[in-house]
C-alpha cells in the first residue's frame, strides 16, 4: 500500500535496477512499481514523508547511444504517475550511468516542471555538462558511499518540493550551479574583502565569496628554429567540415574530430564546406571558409618560402561548451597524429 505524501520516481541503471551487468546494458527503458536496490533505501529516507512509487530502469549503453529518443521514452513512462519529485542514482564515478542521470534529472525539471537530485564524483564529466541544470551531490568515487548520499538525496529533494531554501553548495554539499543569491549582511564587501586579505596574508584560512575555476597549467612549446624549413598544420576548433559533416561532430560539446585533405587545393570551395558550431553565427565563414581556415594565405607563405610547406590535411572540431576531459583527449589525439606525421608546428584558428 502506497503511503500518502510524496510521491516519488528513481532512476536506476541496469546493474543497480537488477537486471545485470554489461551484459544487459543495452536494454531499453522500462518502469517498475515501487522501489528497487538502492530504492529501498531511499524509502527510508523518506519516511512517513511520502513513497517511492515506481522505479525507472534503462541500460548504459542504450541511454548513450540515443540520449534523445531514450529520454523521450523515458519522460513518457513517467508522466502518467504524476509524481512529485525525481532521484537519479547516484552514479558515483560511472561515465555513462552518470551522463543518463544528468539527462533525466533535466529532463524532468524542464518537461514535468517537477524537482530532481542526483549524486556524482566531482570528477565525473556528466558534473561539468549538467550542474548548472540539475542540483548534483557529491559523492564519493564508489557505491559504498551510498549510505550517506542517499539520504541527503531524499533531504534536499523533499525541501525542494516543499519550496524551502536549500543552503549554498558549500552548505549543503552540491555543485555550485552559477546562481547568485543576494543575502543581508552586517559588512560591507570592502570589510570583507579586506578580511579575506588580511588572513590570506597572516596565512590564516579564509573562504572566497567568488571561487575562480582552477585550469591546468600549460607550458608553451619553444618556437620553430626554422620555420622555412618547417611543415605547418592547420587546426580549428570552428566546426569546418566538408558538407554533410562525415564524422558527425557534434555542434556543441564535441567528443571528437576529422581530418580532411587539402593536397594540392590552393583554395576552399564554399559549396563544398560547412560550419557546425552552436556558438557563433556561421554565414560568414560559410560565404568564405577562409575566414575561418586560412588555405589561401598558408599557400602564399608556402610559394614565398616563408614555411617550408603546409600539411596535406586540416584538423576540426567544434569548440563550444566544452567539456575539458574531451578537450584533453581530442588534443592529445590530433597532437599524436601531427607528430607522426612530421609536423613542426600548428596555427589553431578559432571563433
Amino acid at each position: 500500500m502506497q503511503k500518502k505524501g510524496l510521491r516519488v520516481i528513481h532512476y536506476l541503471n541496469q546493474f543497480f535496477g537488477g537486471i545485470g551487468g554489461e551484459d544487459k546494458a543495452d536494454i531499453g527503458p522500462r518502469i517498475k512499481e515501487g522501489p528497487l536496490g538502492p530504492g529501498r533505501m531511499a524509502l527510508q529516507s523518506l519516511g512517513e514523508k511520502g513513497d517511492i512509487i515506481a522505479t525507472v530502469i534503462c541500460g548504459d549503453n542504450a541511454f548513450a547511444q540515443d540520449l534523445e529518443t531514450v529520454t523521450d521514452e523515458i519522460i513518457a513512462l513517467i508522466r502518467p504517475y504524476q509524481p512529485d519529485a525525481l532521484i537519479a542514482g547516484p552514479a558515483f564515478f560511472a561515465g555513462r550511468y552518470a551522463m543518463a542521470c544528468g539527462a533525466v534529472c533535466k529532463a524532468v525539471r524542464k518537461r514535468l516542471g517537477i524537482p530532481a537530485v542526483t549524486g556524482m564524483y566531482r570528477e565525473n564529466p556528466a558534473v561539468e555538462i549538467y550542474s548548472r541544470d540539475v542540483t548534483i551531490l557529491e559523492t564519493g568515487t564508489t557505491a559504498k558511499g551510498m549510505p550517506e548520499v542517499l539520504p541527503k538525496m531524499v533531504d534536499v529533494v523533499t525541501r525542494l518540493v516543499a519550496g524551502e531554501d536549500i543552503g549554498s553548495p558549500s552548505e549543503e554539499g552540491y555543485f555550485p550551479r552559477g546562481i547568485l543569491v543576494n543575502r543581508t549582511t552586517d559588512r560591507s564587501a570592502a570589510q570583507r574583502a579586506v578580511s579575506m586579505l588580511l588572513a590570506k596574508v597572516a596565512g590564516q584560512p579564509f573562504k572566497t565569496e567568488v571561487p575562480l575555476p582552477a585550469y591546468d597549467p600549460v607550458p608553451p612549446a619553444p618556437g620553430l628554429k626554422d620555420l622555412k624549413g618547417a611543415t605547418i598544420a592547420l587546426v580549428t576548433d570552428g566546426g569546418l567540415t566538408p558538407k554533410g559533416n562525415p564524422d558527425r561532430i557534434e555542434p556543441e560539446r564535441a567528443t571528437r574530430y576529422g581530418s580532411y585533405p587539402i593536397k594540392g587545393m590552393e583554395s576552399l570551395n564554399p559549396e563544398q564546406y560547412e560550419v557546425n558550431h552552436a556558438g557563433y553565427t556561421p554565414v560568414f565563414v560559410n560565404q568564405d571558409p577562409h575566414r575561418l581556415l586560412p588555405l589561401d594565405v598558408m599557400r602564399d607563405l608556402e610559394k614565398e618560402g616563408t614555411i617550408g610547406k603546409l600539411h596535406n590535411t586540416f584538423f576540426s572540431t567544434s569548440g563550444c561548451a566544452s567539456i575539458m576531459d574531451n578537450v584533453k583527449k581530442m588534443g592529445k589525439g590530433i597532437a599524436g597524429e601531427l607528430k607522426a606525421r612530421g609536423v613542426g608546428g600548428a596555427i589553431l584558428t578559432s571563433t
